[in-house]
């Protein structure tokens, strides 16, 4: 019996399923929140995990935001209700960049995610999954409902916000739209708009699961195990990690000789093939196709200057103390845009550079540098 076989039609996290660590909150349960491209959700609920303890004046709390693929499960073993190790363990945990037993961390899954919080693959109020009825998010609405979740958890102010990527995109929307929320931002590996080929590739992902005849038009959640478009999700996640690492890092692992190839003139195959054949696999059993799509079409509507007179009007808002960080060798998000983040807010100096082979993901690959980057900023505080 092959992987995709055995795969569940979705990686999704569905109410029932063990909790793990998560904790769950409604947020708009009495108003609809109203999104920005027009759609409405009655009411969203929230999977989020919290590690230390909130002080007495309610000042010590951090954000920290995941990226595309990312959840709550910032740091922690993988075991009942988390099919994985933390996303950022060696950053985030006692006596790390990100102290728990300083502050209080509080890290959300997605508006839009698969992992707890209402997505594609959650319930509508018909009581069937949402699939491709979900509507249209943005950056900016996922935001709006991590701000409300930081109500209901009696925070007014964060003493910082921190991610990478997505994550980073959702702490400049941040910094932007509540900046008297949030006294420090740390921005790792992202841009104040989606630039063009960012928004190529992802189409191109999303063109990839649309393509696959199990995807189902996004109604393929009653389909038995095995029969989801996991095809169609392992080609847009090989896409992506291409693009998420470099050349000469593929070419240091899989080379042409490397040890791991197949005689691919005997219907073998290359070892990078391989590699990306891992990771798809690995992504469609921990994720949800219709959840790739509305993710990545938010970071492609990711601009902080839309209907704010543009980035420098937008950006020009920013009162937190401001740390970007960018990866030496990210062709994904290259310095040039931290450079121009740098440029325009207020209160931000130089790009801190973490210098690695592995591109985009060395914000994920690099804990010891990129934890320096966060441990001064944080040190400050």
């Amino acid at each position: 019996m092959g992987d995709h076989e055995r795969t569940p039609v979705t990686g999704a996290w569905r109410p029932g399923d063990e909790p793990g660590r998560r904790q769950f909150a409604t947020v708009f349960a009495n108003r609809p929140h109203v999104l920005e491209a027009g759609g409405r959700l009655a009411k969203v609920e929230v999977a989020y995990e919290t590690w230390g303890e909130l002080d007495a004046t309610r000042s010590n709390a951090v954000l920290v935001l995941h990226a595309l693929t990312g959840d709550s499960h910032a740091c922690g073993p993988a075991g009942p209700g988390h099919l994985q190790a933390g996303w950022w363990e060696g950053v985030v945990g006692p006596g790390l960049p990100v102290d728990t037993d300083r502050f209080f961390v509080v890290c959300p899954n997605v508006l839009g995610g698969c992992q707890g919080t209402t997505g594609p693959a959650s319930l509508a109020p018909d009581g069937r999954p949402y699939g491709p009825r979900f509507p249209v998010v943005t950056i900016r609405d996922q935001v709006v409902v991590e701000a409300a979740l930081a109500d209901a958890l009696g925070i007014r102010r964060w003493a910082a916000v921190v991610g990478g990527s997505m994550g980073g995109m959702r702490v400049l929307e941040w910094a932007v739209s509540f900046p008297d929320r949030v006294a420090a931002a740390i921005v790792v590996a992202c841009g104040a708009t989606a630039s063009a080929e960012q928004i190529a590739l992802c189409s191109l992902q999303v063109r990839a699961i649309r393509a696959d005849p199990k995807f189902r038009e996004g109604d393929y959640y009653d389909a038995p195990v095995g029969d989801g478009p996991h095809v169609g999700l392992s080609i847009a996640r090989g896409i992506g990690q291409v693009s998420y690492r470099t050349e000469a890092e593929l070419d240091l692992r899989f080379g042409r000789g490397h040890q791991g190839d197949e005689n691919p003139l005997a219907g073998g195959r290359y070892a990078v093939e391989s590699y990306l054949e891992y990771h798809g696999g690995k992504l469609a059993r921990r994720f949800d196709a219709n959840t790739y799509i509305v993710l990545s079409e938010a970071m492609n509507h990711h601009d902080v200057g839309r209907g704010r007179g543009g980035v420098a009007a937008a950006l020009a808002r920013v009162s937190a103390e401001v740390t970007v960080a960018g990866i030496s060798s990210d062709r994904l998000y290259p310095l040039r845009l931290q450079h121009e983040l740098v440029e325009l807010i207020p209160r931000s100096s130089a790009v801190e550079v973490v210098e690695s082979i592995s591109g985009h993901d060395g914000f994920l690959v690099e804990t010891e540098s990129v934890g320096k980057v966060i441990a001064r900023a944080l040190n400050a505080l």
